[in-house]
């Protein structure tokens, strides 16, 4: 049965029995998230790997309303540091969205199995992984492709309201894709703090006014980029690890910053502080970032030297 789903033209209709599941890589409120194939998706290969999200419960119409604007919103969306939306099937019980697959997960748990600790992490991927030895040059590199789909974003009048590395996909090459597949929630969820029944927010990443107004704009989204570069330079820790989520809503709201990252150069964190400007309009735009990162990538040679 075809549920009577007004989406837009643009966006490619993939029909249920050229999709074929391989395995679960991760389960939230929204749905579940599946590793898949799909038969003559390209011209040139007879199956492409993807992602697959699904939609959990197809009797609330706002769960509806909401795949199909995500639909139409990622279907608009074409940058190379955006994880690509091959289209949706709405065919059947369950309404999917296909998204390329990412083979080295999100990005918070590459760097984590990447950094000088060699942590060690699961994945989800059925491909062996060796451990990559990342230099001050790969982090700025990683950054620059994070912060080049947020300029695009920016530019399309788009806010993220929850950018984090955890929220980020690596690819062969370590290729960056900005994503959110909605699932985050669940896998790290302490990274969320609880508001009321039903609302979670990701206070470790958000501006003051995001914190005190729930306003999110381009400018927070800012902020929250800031917060990212900090997690690269430690591998993945999480922001303010040492505190409870209360007392990181009293340290943000009172103009306190995380610390400089060990063994992170003082004009990377600059470039940190240049994003937590306590007035959102005093905040470095995502363009000028990019161009400042790639100074720095481009710069002293000092910035190739391995973190041991």
């Amino acid at each position: 049965m075809k549920h009577n789903f007004t989406l837009d033209t643009e966006v490619h209709h993939i029909a249920r029995e050229k999709i074929s599941f391989v395995q679960i890589l991760g389960e939230g409120a929204f749905g579940r998230v599946f590793l898949g194939t799909v038969d003559f998706l390209k011209p040139d290969e007879p199956t492409t790997l993807v992602a697959v999200k699904t939609l959990k419960d197809l009797n609330e119409e706002d769960s509806r309303k909401s795949f199909e604007r995500e639909a139409q919103l990622l279907a608009s969306l074409k940058h190379k540091n955006i994880v690509k939306f091959y289209g949706v099937s709405v065919e059947g019980n369950v309404f999917m969205m296909l998204f390329e697959y990412m083979e080295y997960g999100d990005l918070n748990k590459f760097l984590r199995s990447n950094g000088p600790d060699k942590e060690f992490v699961n994945s989800g991927s059925s491909s062996s992984q060796r451990h990559i030895n990342l230099e001050i040059c790969d982090l700025l590199r990683i950054a620059q492709q994070i912060c080049l789909g947020m300029s695009y974003l920016s530019g399309q009048h788009f806010v993220h309201r929850d950018l984090a590395t955890r929220n980020c996909l690596v690819g062969e090459g370590i290729i960056v894709k900005i994503a959110d597949f909605g699932m985050s929630r669940d896998v790290y969820a302490t990274d969320y703090y609880r508001v009321g029944r039903q609302t979670v927010l990701p206070i470790r990443w958000m501006s003051p006014e995001s914190i005190l107004y729930r306003k999110f704009t381009i400018e927070s989204d800012i902020w929250s980029f800031g917060v990212v570069l900090w997690e690269i330079f430690t591998f993945g820790k999480q922001p303010f690890y040492e505190l409870s989520n209360h007392e990181v809503i009293d340290y943000i709201t009172n103009k306190k910053y995380l610390n400089k990252p060990e063994k992170c150069p003082d004009d990377i964190y600059e470039i940190m502080l240049l994003c937590w400007k306590q007035n959102a309009s005093e905040r470095t735009p995502f363009a000028k970032l990019c161009d400042i990162i790639d100074g720095q990538i481009n710069g002293d040679s000092a910035y190739v030297e391995v973190i041991e």
